[in-house]
């Protein structure tokens, strides 16, 4: 019985943080009701607050979650592999693209500060983590400087301007990005 009540708790939990980013794609955060989310997940607003706390603690975890797997799918990188970096690059962009340049609005303080901080530090450990050899054999004068352009090469409104602005295929973008990063580090294609 404790299981089978676990297991329904975790059930409804998972829920409701699916319709809260869910809530959270689809307009303005400051917008979405508890009711609604709470309704989308098929459960009262008391249930959410039970799970939550508040509208706040709802994101807090939303937000949560989504790191989690971005470092669980970008971890995956292949290291001393440009076009493997991108391809993992735009694996993650388009599935979560939006969701980041949208996130990048809010008004974070307090533990959301936090996550938007580890959030870009991870991005920025990231590119080390890609291209690590190329940085590593780089002049020490000149290697801060090209770590600073593959972060923002590498940075979602990077994509979001080639992707959006520009309306560059995945096919475009993926050669933009692989020639730019070339270049940078001196690869011949």
């Amino acid at each position: 019985m404790k299981v089978a009540r676990a297991e329904a708790e975790e059930k409804t939990r998972l829920a409701l943080l699916d319709a809260a980013d869910e809530a959270f794609l689809s307009g303005p955060w400051e917008q979405a009701s508890l009711e609604s989310i709470a309704r989308a997940a098929g459960v009262t607003k008391a249930t959410l607050l039970r799970h939550f706390g508040s509208k706040q603690g709802l994101l807090e975890e939303v937000l949560q979650r989504a790191i989690g797997e971005v470092e669980e799918q970008r971890l995956g990188v292949p290291t001393n592999d440009i076009a493997g970096a991108v391809a993992n690059l735009l694996d993650h962009y388009e599935m979560r693209g939006g969701r980041a340049m949208r996130s990048s609005n809010l008004e974070l303080d307090g533990p959301l500060a936090d996550l938007g901080r580890r959030a870009r530090q991870f991005h920025y450990d990231w590119v080390d983590l890609a291209f690590g050899a190329w940085l590593q054999t780089a002049p020490t004068p000149e290697r801060r400087r090209l770590r600073a352009a593959l972060i923002a090469i590498c940075d979602v409104q990077t994509w979001w301007i080639l992707s959006h602005d520009l309306g560059l295929s995945r096919v475009g973008i993926q050669a933009t990005l692989i020639l730019t990063i070339s270049r940078l580090l001196g690869v011949d294609l």
